[in-house]
């Protein structure tokens, strides 16, 4: 129970910056006190403990003009991180190359550039990511986009969106494949969006071998591929953490319809990535109803092929 350093060698320190885990294991980062190349972006490796250039991404993604901030960094399931910045511009990083490339710039609109220095953004699971967006300095009046990896399309905003900016919303990944979006000023409390467009049979978690016969009270290990998706599902500029890159194992009871879900938990890996092997354990709570169920896996809103399992007591 010791304290080890680590992270060495980091161009500059961690203020305003948001981190992002990659298929390879690597975290992410783009600068956002680096006076001398504000295009600067790195990438920590857990294995020699050591930060490392991960190259330029072109244009000033990081508000170096005030206080430094700059939105999500979302990896959606092709390998690229979309960024979107405090500056008004985006960005994408390529985790396959590690290859930047320009992305479109949020719009201008009648109260100023629009922009992310700090807000939500989520992975639906059609690998688009909804992204909230405001006026540049914080001020009024946000709005919401879908990045499809090529284009900013704007979509339905929340009603209560008008009177605020971007950095007051907070979004989640939803089992239903939904986005909870909340804002922390609880006007109109939450509500969830979602979008058209289904996701690849690639992408889903899938269950390798689970036990048929789950009694109340007990724990069991499930096995299976992509359990933690492809993706951490959600990222907030700095501020905020609402990861889902873990598997929830979903039990829906034949005979009535009523969903439950299991406590999962002692995860084999965290890893995100289309190669990923794993498993977890679960407990089955005593709320659940006995009979015959179908078992499955939801991560990132996505589920795998359900399985026959009997419940008793």
């Amino acid at each position: 129970l010791t304290w080890t350093p680590t992270g060495t060698g980091k161009a500059d320190d961690h203020n305003e910056a948001g981190w992002t885990l990659l298929p390879n294991g690597k975290v992410l980062t783009v600068d956002t006190f680096n006076f001398a190349d504000p295009t600067h972006s790195e990438l920590y490796s857990p294995a020699t403990g050591a930060w490392s250039s991960a190259g330029s991404t072109g244009i000033p993604l990081a508000d170096t003009f005030g206080s430094h901030e700059i939105g999500p960094q979302v990896l959606r399931p092709d390998g690229t991180v979309f960024v979107a910045g405090g500056t008004g511009h985006t960005g994408t990083y390529n985790s396959n190359t590690g290859v930047w490339k320009t992305g479109p710039d949020f719009p201008l609109t009648v109260n100023g550039q629009l922009a992310v220095d700090d807000g939500p953004g989520s992975l639906l699971p059609n690998g688009n990511v909804l992204v909230a967006a405001s006026p540049i300095a914080s001020q009024s009046g946000t709005h919401f986009f879908e990045f499809d990896g090529v284009k900013l399309t704007e979509v339905a905003a929340r009603p209560d969106a008008v009177g605020e900016d971007a950095f007051n919303f907070y979004s989640l990944v939803l089992p239903t494949g939904e986005i909870l979006v909340n804002n922390q000023d609880n006007r109109n409390g939450s509500m969830v969006y979602a979008s058209g467009g289904g996701y690849r049979g690639s992408w889903a978690p899938e269950i390798g071998s689970v036990p048929r016969t789950l009694r109340i009270g007990q724990t069991y290990k499930l096995v299976g591929e992509r359990l933690n998706g492809l993706s951490q599902g959600s990222s907030y500029g700095d501020d905020a953490q609402s990861a889902t890159n873990y598997p929830l194992v979903r039990i829906v009871n034949q005979a009535t319809g009523h969903v439950f879900f299991a406590r999962s938990h002692d995860h084999s890996s965290m890893g995100v990535g289309i190669d990923t092997h794993g498993s977890t354990q679960f407990d089955v709570l005593s709320n659940i109803e006995t009979g015959v169920s179908q078992l499955s896996v939801v991560t990132n809103g996505i589920p795998s092929e359900s399985v026959r399992v009997v419940v008793t007591r």
